[in-house]
Formats: C-alpha cells, sequence, structure tokens
C-alpha cells in the first residue's frame, strides 16, 4: 500500500505539472500568462486576456487534473490521509510544476477536483459558497479563501473521514494565497469585473 501510495504521489505531482493555461495561451498565441495580469496561470488570469471559452478550457482541464490522480487513488482502496497527500501532490504540482520553471498558479481549481471524489454534494456546497462570495465582493481570490476554509467543515457534515486530508488540503491553499491576503487586508485586491460574474 505504502509503494502505490508513492507511486501515486509521484504520479499526482507530475499531472498536476502540466500547465493548461500556459500551453492554450501558446497555442491560442495570447500572451503567457504567468507575464501579465496577476501573473497567474490560471482561469481567472486567462479569463482576464479576454477569451472566456479558454478560460472555461482551462478550468475544466486543472479541476481534471486534480479528479484523475486522486479518484485513481481512491478506487485502489488507499486510505483518506494518504488520499489527502496525494491530493496535495497534485496541488503542488499546479504550484509548483517542473515543465514550468516551478512557476505555477495558486491551484484552487485543481483543489476543486481532488475534492469532488469524496461527493458531488461536496462539490455543489463549495461552487455554490464559491459564487456567493465572489458575486458579494467581487474578490475572486477572497472566495477561494472562504470557500477552501469551509471545505473541512462541508467534509465533516458529508463524509468525516476525509476531514483531515481535506484539512491539510485546505491549509496548503491559504498559505499559498498569502499575498491576497495581505492585498486584501490593504484594500488592494483586483476585483472580479462584473460582466465575468454574470
Amino acid at each position: 500500500m505504502l509503494l502505490t501510495t508513492l507511486v501515486m504521489t509521484i504520479l499526482a505531482y507530475f499531472i498536476g505539472s502540466i500547465s493548461s493555461a500556459v500551453l492554450l495561451c501558446k497555442i491560442t498565441n495570447l500572451p503567457d500568462p504567468r507575464t501579465v495580469g496577476s501573473k497567474n496561470p490560471g482561469a481567472t488570469n486567462v479569463l482576464r486576456l479576454g477569451n472566456k471559452f479558454l478560460a472555461a478550457l482551462v478550468l475544466f482541464l486543472d479541476i481534471l487534473k486534480g479528479t484523475i490522480p486522486v479518484w485513481s487513488a481512491y478506487f485502489l482502496a488507499i486510505e483518506p490521509v494518504y488520499l489527502g497527500i496525494i491530493a496535495i501532490a497534485a496541488c503542488l504540482g499546479h504550484m509548483y510544476p517542473i515543465f514550468f520553471n516551478f512557476q505555477g498558479g495558486k491551484a484552487v481549481a485543481t483543489a476543486f477536483g481532488v475534492l469532488l471524489p469524496i461527493g458531488l454534494d461536496l462539490g455543489a456546497l463549495l461552487i455554490v459558497t464559491w459564487l456567493f462570495v465572489a458575486k458579494t465582493t467581487k474578490y475572486s481570490s477572497l472566495a477561494a479563501i472562504v470557500t477552501v476554509s469551509l471545505a473541512p467543515f462541508y467534509t465533516w457534515l458529508i463524509k468525516p473521514d476525509y476531514v483531515y486530508a481535506v484539512l491539510m488540503l485546505s491549509t496548503l491553499i491559504i498559505i499559498r494565497h498569502k499575498d491576497n491576503i495581505v492585498r486584501l487586508l490593504k484594500g488592494t485586491e483586483s476585483k472580479i469585473s462584473s460582466s465575468v460574474l454574470k
């Protein structure tokens, strides 16, 4: 079981390291998202480049690269705490991708992807929470922080066995948002365009 967990953890990191934002922007002749806007290679920053379809595709692929390794590990009957390690590996791959000079994103979509195998009901709660906070405050980062902060509580309500794994993941995502937290406190964080949330 430990060998299987190790293999799945390494695989999760490599899958997470595939930056769909960078690749798709290169294919479509858009600027490298690591050099414009928030310099974050994720769906939100691709959306700032004005391409909603491409941003949606990035979002889907970033979610998928979190779901694939964790769901695979789930069907291999790997214990919840080790699933948490595999989930973190996928997110670390997105944050520090070996294929892209370790310049990655915040892994919010990938984190959502790794949480989906716990249950679609959890996924629905996370989506509703993100949308509510984003629409209310117009801050994508704040919506992400609030959503991942509530994820352990939602997990406790749905599948308590996975609480510690989700808590580890939530902590990682919040730490990754430390700069956003500072900007939010200073009132200098960028807001989402109202048209995006319609």
